[in-house]
This record gives structure tokens, sequence and C-alpha cells, in this order.
């Protein structure tokens, strides 16, 4: 049997990961901001909706092909960017990278990764870069001179985090950025022998210490440090200026991540930003904001031209058919995919994305929709009306 065969779906991949990470590491990707009730309403929003399906329809051919933004993916969902992923599974954004461009669906590669971005590119095939803007015009002008540079042909940027969010929940983990080290630490690593010399030391051996390499245009401090600490305080005088400069200077595709409010999605859509990614950084950030999925429609109705994906909390296939039929033109995924690379490497990341297209084309099939794209709102019931069968 298979070590793959213990993962059945996007939840299994949680508990692997779990047992396969020391503490401080799976606390960081599970950390959720102060009580965790945004993290929790991500997953309860979709309880509230309910799916209708239609009898007696041939589905012996499935389509689950999206266009987006010029490109055509194989699935109408990806991976989402995620910080120190090739701590967590060794040279983990190359692993996500190159598995979803095999599977053909898009990896968005972190600013807060270890890896260069050049080389994420150059061998794991994605053109997403996600960054957090630097604190000065000269800085961000940098930083996106490198990314161009470098052949990326979509940038992400998150305006989401203005400040860090609480990190009492990081503390009680043991984790830190960059990490300190300690005997509890130690020990955390020891406890782990897969991941300590799988991972940890094996990175260690090939490639030395890694650092944040993507958050500006030169290389920043070393993951590991015992007497640095990370800077977070550059970003909290960013306005709407900074971004409109960014739109200025960047000639490809422009996306806005870290959207809730649908005034910001038209104010993102009037300085001619190509995208917006409803989000809430997973319950990451600010607690009781409102859900990603819950935010959806207001997002979706605010603007007229431009494509509006989601991500936060996405684990089952019909979770990507509930923000489609709510008008979500792509969706992304985040912590499963970094559990699947640190359990299994390339090999689980392809195995979870290829869960969640077995899952869609199942769920589409037992529906009676033939073609992802034709999901609309009369698929959907609202299970929070007295009658389960009121259209959404």
């Amino acid at each position: 049997m298979s070590r793959l065969d213990k993962a059945r779906n996007l939840h299994d991949f949680e508990a692997l990961g779990r047992r396969h990470l020391p503490r401080p590491l799976f606390g960081y990707i599970a950390n959720s901001a102060e009580e965790g009730h945004t993290h929790a309403a991500n997953r309860r929003c979709f309880d509230q909706l309910g799916l209708m399906p239609q009898a007696l329809v041939d589905v012996s051919a499935i389509s689950l092909e999206t266009e987006l933004l010029g490109d055509t993916y194989r699935a109408p969902f990806g991976i989402a960017p995620m910080g120190i992923s090739a701590l967590s599974a060794y040279r983990g954004d190359i692993v996500q990278a190159r598995a979803a461009a095999r599977e053909g669906v898009p990896m968005i590669l972190s600013g807060s990764s270890l890896i260069p971005l050049e080389e994420v590119l150059r061998v794991g095939e994605t053109d997403w870069f996600q960054a957090y803007l630097p604190g000065t015009f000269e800085e961000i002008e940098a930083l996106l001179a490198r990314v161009e540079r470098a052949g990326y042909k979509k940038l992400v940027i998150t305006v989401d985090y203005p400040v860090p969010p609480n990190s009492d929940n990081n503390r009680k983990s043991g984790f830190s950025s960059p990490l300190r080290p300690s005997l509890r630490l130690a020990l955390d690593g020891i406890t782990r022998p897969r991941w300590l010399f799988g991972t940890f030391l094996r990175t260690i051996y090939r490639h030395g210490m890694p650092h944040f390499e993507n958050n500006y245009a030169t290389r920043g401090i070393a993951v590991m440090s015992k007497n640095v600490t990370r800077d977070f305080s550059g970003r909290s005088h960013l306005q709407w200026e900074y971004l409109e400069r960014v739109r200025a200077l960047w000639p490809g595709k422009l996306i806005v991540k870290g959207i809730l409010n649908p005034a910001d999605a038209r104010r993102v859509e009037a300085l001619g930003g190509d995208a917006v990614i409803v989000s809430n950084h997973g319950g990451r950030q600010l607690d009781y904001s409102p859900a990603a999925l819950e935010a959806l429609p207001g997002v979706v109705e605010a603007v007229e031209h431009i494509p509006v994906m989601i991500d936060s909390g996405f684990r089952r296939g019909t979770d990507v058919i509930k923000a489609l039929a709510l008008g979500a033109a792509f969706v992304f995924i985040g912590r499963p995919m970094n559990y699947a690379a640190a359990f299994a490497g390339e090999a689980g990341v392809r195995h979870a994305l290829t869960l969640v297209k077995e899952e869609l084309t199942r769920d589409l099939a037992l529906m009676g929709v033939t073609d992802i794209n034709h999901l609309g709102r009369e698929h959907l019931i609202d299970r929070r009306a007295d009658s389960f069968t009121t259209p959404v």
C-alpha cells in the first residue's frame, strides 16, 4: 500500500502533516488569529449552502477546463501562496510549483519564500508571484524590476498585512520569525526524524541555511537566527497611491489579494487592476473579519470587468463548486498543499490536486452539470432559509 493511500481527502493531509512536522512548523501553518473565529467562519459558511442536482443529464463527459487571465487551466483551482514552505518540505516551493505545472493548474509563489524566485520560475514553471509591498517607492521599484526581469507575468499584491497579526498562537506553538535556536526547538526536531533528516539537515547540507529570499530586491535574513528580529514595520503607512505606482510600473497582470470590502474591489478595478482575490488570509490576520465565501457575492457585484478569485478555507470539491456558483472565477487552496508537500513531496501535492479534481468531476456529474463554467446561483440552495429549496 502506498503512503499516499492514507490521504483520501484534503482533511487527511492535516493529520499527516501534524504527525510529520515539528510542533512549531505545524503550528505556524495551522495558525489562526486570536480565538480563531474567522478561521472557523470560513468553514462554517460552506455549511450554509446546499447544492441543487438535476436528474437524467448525460454526464459521460465532464469539463473542468477554465480560462483565467489569458491562460487555460485544467481545473478551476490552484495553490495559494504560503511562506517558508521550503522549511516544511524539502525544496517546498519548487515541489509545489512543479506539481501544479504537471497537473495543469497555477501555483502562486509567496514573497516570504525561502528559494530565490528566479530559481522557482526556472525549475518550477510558475509565472505567478505574490508580494508584500516594501515600505518605500524605491524598494517597490527595485522588487518589481527583479520580478519582471525573472520572467513572472502575474503579480499578486497582498494588502491585508499593514501590521503583523497577534502572534500569541505562534508563541504557544514555539514558532517565531526567524526561528530562534533553543533546546525545545532541538527536541521538537529530534522527535520528527523524517523531517529532521529529510528536510532540514538535507537543506542545510545541500543549500546552506535558508534565507528569506524574496521579500525585497535583495536577500533577507536567515530563517533561523538567535539575535536578529524580522522587521515587519515598514507597511503601516501604505496607501492606494503605492498600488497606483505598482500599476504604472508593472507591465503584466496585476492581481490584488486580501479584498473583502466591495468598495476596495471597485478601487482596484478603477486603478487598472486585472483581478482581485477575496481572502481573509485563511483567518490568520483580523479575527472576526468576514468569511471569504460570505464576502464573495458583494465583491462580485461590485466589479464589472475583472475576474474575482477567492481563497481561505477550501477543502472539498463541493466548496469549489459553491464559490464558482456564487460568481468566483477561480479558487486557491493553501494549507493542505503545504501538508501534502511536507508528507510526500511533489507526489503528495499531485495527489492532493488529483483528489480535488476527482471530487469536482464526481460532484458535477451528480449535479447534472457537464461544464464547470456553467455553474450559477440556480445550482445553490440556502440552508439558512425556512425552506431548504430556496434558491440563493
